[in-house]
């Protein structure tokens, strides 16, 4: 017979046991009663309603297939339901911390433990993650590596270990040894596979990919180096790298190579700690790290720009840098992911405050089709840094080679456009609608050859942080000097108009003056500063990569295309009048006249197209995605020569001015009589009364 003491603790121990079997038993029953009874009717109707015509802008959601728990949503989307979350959740504080608990109560089934040490209630429940990795596996985090490697990752369960790692990196990063940050880069690891990649779409919270990236940082910042070891984390999809570093030390860089997505090649990726800053540190050790992500750089979400349908990715490794606050510059080294000739690169710095990447904080020093150098500032904001490209982008020698000769070729044009106006003004100037015709020529020449060299200028600008106002005053000047041509030509279309339509009145030259400056400089001023005062206090004026307007914040650069674009179009309307009224049959024309009418329509045309700025409708076929690099030729063609055409149709085939200026060469050779022969000639006499 047993002694009463064990009896009774072996009875007591049947009752726990029983009675807790007795109630998980009912706790499971009422629930399938529960489950039954409510949510599967709940769930068909939900099923239905998701799965068949819609209506925008209508929502709906369906619950997680078990065992997963969360819900679903779907948005309409031309009349189908397309999937737009998803929370379904696999993982719980329970669960990571689930195996160990059980392991640790199986000591009370010891028959040889005095009574009075049993503890029969039931273990104090896990509320957080912390509390759990503080309780069992503090020395290591290892406690959560294996149920979050077994884990799925869904939408659901890549937020809820995104939430781990940001609970881990303010909570337990006091003392961060180098066991602690392997388990917790295993854990990053398992959420940034490129089978999880498509996934982070459907997060609700856009900022848990850069919640992501900063919990990594901090808990890197705090991490200590031991010994010489190099590689920390050397995971897949992260890999974490150290060095101790002195002002002796000599130029020190971490090497970086992945496989990225589908690339059968690895992506390099170098960070390079330059002498000039390494002789900044004490002459004690200090430590350096670097982390590498090949798969992060295509789920970071910018702040800024979630409702843009052309986001900007990256197109090379996101590494991040844990430098002493001494050192503030170093240099990167990128390998392209799209090695394509449109690839054009800009090196970037993720702000981690703004959750934007950040264009000023970094300088591209070399672009190669294969490879981008960068020079960095790195701050305790800006510690990760990659490459971005641009879809729309093309870079192309054959249009550089255009810009750079048309230009040229340009700028000299209007020079010598402006000298003979200046050589042959008085001759030309004879009644107020020639003489109005020559001041719109005069002011779109100099309108045109201010805006080109302010071009230039801001072209070969290099755009730091610390001239973003001279930037700012570039693209200013340059904006108004391009709509200045543009309103400079609409006076002349009206002009031409006032010529056809009015011809029994005509206007004075002062009033005609000042209707011309006020079209032709004012409206531009009134546009360019009212862009300015808007965009500036938000540091959208100006384009991040160039000095220019900007499109991606602001749409300033609307205030440019709208204006120019009207205009053209007016003036389309103009040309076509003209042809119009060229066309008029006499009574009993001959085909030689109507060869003739043909003529003097195609010449009207051909010269007015340059004048009133015409070639710049090629632009809209730019902005199309897709548009053939022939369109692109076209258009720098006729707009980089456009200073050259102006001075052939409005200077040169212009026969008063070429009359002009044969009898000033002939009074500046000494022969008088010629320069009189020809004022007085019966044909020049015609066509002056023609004109």
């Amino acid at each position: 017979m047993k002694p009463l003491p064990t009896m009774i603790c072996c009875l007591m121990l049947f009752l726990a046991t029983e009675c807790s079997h007795y109630r998980a038993k009912f706790h499971t029953k009422d629930g399938d009663k529960h489950q039954h009874f409510e949510e599967k009717p709940k769930t068909r109707k939900i099923q239905e309603k998701c799965h068949g015509p819609c209506f925008s802008p209508f929502n709906c959601s369906e619950p997680c297939t078990q065992p997963f728990h969360g819900e679903i949503g779907f948005t309409c989307n031309q009349n189908k339901w397309q999937k737009s979350t998803e929370t379904c959740t696999s993982l719980s504080v329970e669960m990571l911390f689930k195996d160990l608990n059980g392991a640790s109560r199986l000591s009370i089934a010891a028959p040889s433990i005095p009574l009075r040490i049993l503890d029969f209630r039931a273990p104090e429940p896990i509320e957080s993650v912390v509390q759990g990795i503080r309780k069992n596996c503090v020395q290591d985090y290892a406690c959560i590596v294996n149920v979050v490697k077994s884990s799925e990752v869904t939408s659901g369960n890549i937020a809820f270990i995104v939430e781990i790692l940001k609970n881990i990196s303010t909570d337990l990063s006091d003392n961060v040894t180098q066991e602690k940050m392997k388990s917790y880069g295993i854990v990053a690891n398992h959420i940034l596979d490129t089978a999880a990649i498509s996934n982070w779409a459907f997060i609700p919270d856009k900022n848990a990919s850069s919640d992501l990236l900063q919990s990594v940082n901090l808990f890197a910042r705090q991490l200590h180096i031991k010994n010489e070891s190099e590689n920390i984390v050397d995971e897949p999809f992260i890999q974490t790298k150290g060095f101790h570093l002195n002002h002796n030390t000599s130029e020190k860089s971490f090497r970086f190579s992945r496989h990225i997505n589908n690339t059968t090649e690895d992506i390099l990726g170098m960070i390079e700690i330059p002498k000039h800053e390494l002789w900044k540190l004490p002459p004690n050790t200090v430590q350096a790290i670097s982390i590498a992500f090949p798969t992060l750089g295509a789920v970071l979400k910018e702040a800024h720009l979630q409702n843009v349908s052309l986001p900007r990715p990256a197109n090379g490794l996101v590494l991040s840098v844990v430098l002493p606050e001494r050192l503030k510059q170093i240099l990167l080294t990128f390998e392209k992911i799209n090695k394509s000739q449109s690839a054009r690169a800009q090196c970037v710095g993720w702000h981690s405050r703004k959750r934007r990447w950040d264009e000023n904080v970094c300088e591209t020093t070399s672009d190669t089709r294969n490879k981008v150098k960068c020079r960095c500032n790195y701050t305790s904001a800006v510690m990760s840094f990659s490459i971005l490209m641009s879809p729309k982008s093309i870079d192309n020698k054959i249009l550089d080679y255009i810009t750079c000769i048309g230009l040229s070729v340009s700028i000299l044009s209007l020079i010598l456009c402006l000298f003979i106006e200046a050589m042959v003004w008085s001759r030309v100037v004879v009644t107020e609608i020639s003489y109005m015709r020559h001041v719109c020529i005069v002011n779109i020449a100099v309108s045109l050859l201010t805006a080109n060299v302010w071009f230039i200028i801001s072209s070969n600008f290099s755009k730091k942080a610390q001239d973003h106002k001279w930037c700012v005053a570039m693209t200013f000047f340059s904006h108004f000097f391009y709509l200045s041509l543009f309103f400079w030509m609409f006076f002349k279309a009206l002009l031409i108009i006032y010529g056809i339509l009015v011809v029994f009145h005509r206007m004075m030259k002062s009033r005609m003056m000042a209707i011309g400056f006020v079209i032709g400089y004012g409206f531009p001023l009134i546009i360019a500063v009212t862009t300015v005062a808007i965009t500036v206090p938000e540091k959208g004026y100006v384009r991040h990569d160039a000095c220019w307007l900007n499109w991606d914040n602001t749409k300033a650069l609307l205030a440019f295309a709208i204006p120019a674009l009207v205009i053209v179009a007016v003036n389309l309307l103009v040309v076509l009048v003209v042809a119009v009224n060229t066309q008029r049959p006499f009574i009993g024309s001959s085909k030689s006249q109507d060869v003739a009418i043909i003529r003097r329509i195609s010449k009207n045309v051909a010269i007015l197209t340059p004048l009133l700025g015409l070639t710049w409708g090629f632009g809209i076929a730019t902005l199309i995605e897709g548009t053939s690099l022939i369109f692109h030729i076209i258009f720098a063609l006729l707009n980089a020569f456009q200073g050259f055409f102006i001075l052939l149709f409005g200077t040169i085939m212009d026969h008063k001015i070429r009359d002009a200026l044969r009898m000033k060469m002939a009074s500046l050779k000494g022969h008088p009589r010629v320069a009189e022969n020809a004022s007085l000639s019966p044909t020049n006499g015609s066509k002056l009364m023609n004109r």
